[in-house]
């Protein structure tokens, strides 16, 4: 109600003696004889700032009802830090405009998705009642189980509560859930001109939009941001890597580490137009003349010298080889991630970054997943580049640990086992391993929506899947193809990829 509201503009505080007011201010105008913010945020139950940094000081927060809601949105600067505001008020519940704080208040959360149900009926106009079922939509989705977030952010994050009142913008289930509740209040309230008939046809179709647009990595980039990792590039005089992390700059996604010679990333950086600068933006790594040389050698030689890698030898890999130098680097501690593979053979890169890592306990075995984005949606073909032909326990592990990463993306994944068999039509050898692939990852991972064997149509179309198999495990459509061999995977992988202009 407007009496329980006292605004406060750069004139101060909003009152009926104020003679400088517009018509949208006036509204506000109250009767009262306050005439400063500490005197109007004494005793309130909620701050609503979008005005300058600091102005909402800590003994005016201590004066504020129990359990205030702090709204300090002013960017880059809130009204108030949230660690300022919890310091004097630890029941506080604070939300800012920024992403490196809980509660970040964006209007991402809103803009994309009501357009996108107002245009999708063909909206005559955007009424109150769309705007509260979005209003709605989000609220419930803040509301979710804990499960459905870890799977959409790919980690564990709070249930509902102080530091969680708001979904994460971006958060890869807005597009549903939001434009969906749009659409629907269009069409109770007679603006729609192109009603949807299929309301689970349209949700599967804003699934797949939203899988193959940018909005599926937004998730791992608010993490990024959140906690910016230094992460060294091994083809750092690459020019599609320079123009990569002039974007990793621009959205604050990693402390870059480049390996290349000074003057030939140096001019590339000139000629391509970007604004990056050594030592400011990024970190050069010189490969032909670095100080720290010889303590990269030594340390690849005590890593491989029982595995036949002499010390002139390990000097010349580290003066030659990128790719080594970053996975050294990692090793050291100087560098948290390396991103390596944009030229040259995928085997000698993962040899050489196999000759400095182990693999992590209860892994036996390396593998590839390769993602292809198309017109229908993100596809992930498993394993397109490491085991010629794996065994039923390899294929098994490569599932499991494919499955996992898809999570990671925000992805659930539904997992199709592919064989030229549709559940036991065939009994050769290929058919049977891969049903016992099935039985081996049920038994490691049994919640993974997992089936098979099964031909390639049969794992796009559900209802052919349903027909040939009313018992199916696996619901919609699988994003995840697992393959019985190397060369299923690459080929399945290409084709797709070609065929349908991926990427």
């Amino acid at each position: 109600k407007p009496e329980n509201i006292t605004a406060y503009d750069r004139g101060g505080v909003i009152h009926s003696g104020r003679d400088d007011l517009d018509e949208a201010k006036r509204r506000y105008a109250r009767d009262t004889p306050h005439r400063t913010l500490a005197q109007i945020v004494e005793g309130t139950d909620v701050f609503l700032g979008l005005s300058a940094g600091g102005i909402l000081k800590p003994e005016m927060v201590a004066t504020m009802a129990d359990n205030p809601v702090i709204l300090a949105l002013a960017n880059p600067y809130p009204e108030i830090l949230p660690e300022v505001a919890r310091e004097i008020r630890p029941d506080a519940i604070i939300a800012t405009g920024r992403s490196d704080y809980p509660n970040q208040v964006n209007n991402a959360l809103c803009f994309p998705y009501i357009f996108r149900g107002a245009l999708d009926v063909g909206a005559t106009g955007i009424n109150e009642a769309m705007k509260l079922a979005c209003v709605h939509a989000i609220a419930a989705l803040a509301k979710a189980e804990a499960g459905d977030l870890a799977s959409a952010y790919g980690e564990e994050v709070p249930s509902f509560g102080r530091d969680y009142i708001i979904p994460r913008p971006f958060d890869p289930r807005l597009l549903t859930l939001v434009a969906i509740a749009v659409a629907q209040a269009a069409m109770d309230t007679g603006v729609a001109t192109r009603p949807i008939a299929d309301m689970a046809a349209y949700r599967e179709k804003l699934s797949q939009f939203h899988h193959r647009t940018a909005l599926v990595m937004r998730p791992i980039y608010d993490r990024a941001r959140a906690d910016r990792q230094r992460v060294v590039y091994a083809e750092g005089e690459n020019e599609t890597v320079l123009r990569g992390v002039q974007t990793v700059v621009d959205d604050g996604l990693a402390h870059p580490i480049l390996i290349g010679r000074p003057d030939v990333i140096e001019s590339r950086i000139k000629r391509l137009g970007l604004r990056l600068r050594a030592g400011v933006d990024f970190e050069l790594t010189n490969q032909d003349d670095d100080p720290r040389f010889n303590d990269y050698w030594r340390h690849y030689h005590a890593l491989t010298e029982r595995r036949g890698v002499t010390p002139e030898t390990a000097k010349s890999l580290l003066r030659s080889r990128t790719t080594l130098i970053a996975a050294v680097m990692v090793d050291r501690g100087e560098a948290d991630a390396m991103i390596t593979g944009l030229v040259g053979r995928y085997h000698k890169k993962l040899g050489y970054i196999r000759s400095v890592f182990d693999l992590d306990p209860g892994v036996q075995s390396t593998s590839a997943m390769t993602g292809v984005v198309n017109d229908r949606g993100l596809w992930f073909f498993v394993d397109t580049h490491v085991q010629p032909d794996p065994t039923p326990e390899q294929i098994a592990e490569s599932t499991v640990q494919a499955a996992y990463r898809l999570k990671l993306f925000g992805i659930e994944p539904k997992v199709a086992l592919l064989s030229h068999s549709n559940f036991g039509s065939h009994d050769d050898a290929s058919a049977q391993k891969m049903r016992k692939v099935l039985e081996l990852v049920r038994a490691r991972a049994p919640r993974l929506e997992i089936d098979g064997e099964m031909m390639a149509d049969t794992a796009w179309n559900a209802d052919l899947r349903q027909h040939i198999f009313p018992n199916t495990t696996l619901s919609g459509r699988a994003n995840l193809f697992v393959m019985p061999n190397l060369d299923a995977a690459n080929i399945a992988y290409n084709i797709t990829r070609v065929m349908t202009d991926g990427v």
